[in-house]
């Protein structure tokens, strides 16, 4: 199977959360945008910032986002993806959400491949991190969650 992933799917899996994406073990390509890097980073250092992660800990996560990322296939923030973001949709998105959206649709287009979008288990409650203030949560409103230290095909 080739997913697209999220930083949310990512974090949920690295910082070994309930209710991840239950296909994990079956994805034998994973597509993600470059800003998934950049989002499971800010994440990470919310979390040391709020008490939650000690620099130790932060610094294994990290290492862990490095990891899986290298055995992304990362598809760069360019031109074509912003056009293809900033496009009417038939639904809400926010910035970040178009941005992957059309991320994933470009990457099947080029491919010639389709692309299932990684999604954690409905209906998760938010993580801790995100039940302490409204000023925790991210700027496009999702959860954020991490990842063991190993590629999906690893965890069969």
């Amino acid at each position: 199977m080739i997913a697209y992933i999220d930083s949310s799917v990512l974090l949920r899996r690295i910082l070994g959360q309930p209710r991840g994406l239950r296909e994990w073990s079956s994805i034998d390509t994973a597509v993600g945008s470059a800003i998934v890097e950049v989002e499971c980073l800010r994440t990470l250092d919310r979390l040391r910032l709020l008490g939650a992660a000690s620099d130790r800990e932060l610094a294994i996560r990290r290492e862990a986002v490095f990891a899986a990322l290298e055995r992304f296939e990362i598809v760069e923030l360019g031109r074509p993806v912003l056009a293809r973001a900033a496009l009417p949709l038939p639904t809400s998105l926010g910035t970040l959400d178009a941005i992957h959206l059309a991320t994933a649709a470009l990457w099947r287009e080029s491919q010639g491949q389709n692309v299932v979008m990684g999604r954690t288990t409905p209906h998760s409650p938010p993580p801790p991190e995100r039940r302490a203030s409204p000023s925790s949560a991210p700027a496009d409103g999702r959860h954020r969650s991490p990842r063991q230290l190993n590629h999906p095909r690893d965890n069969r």
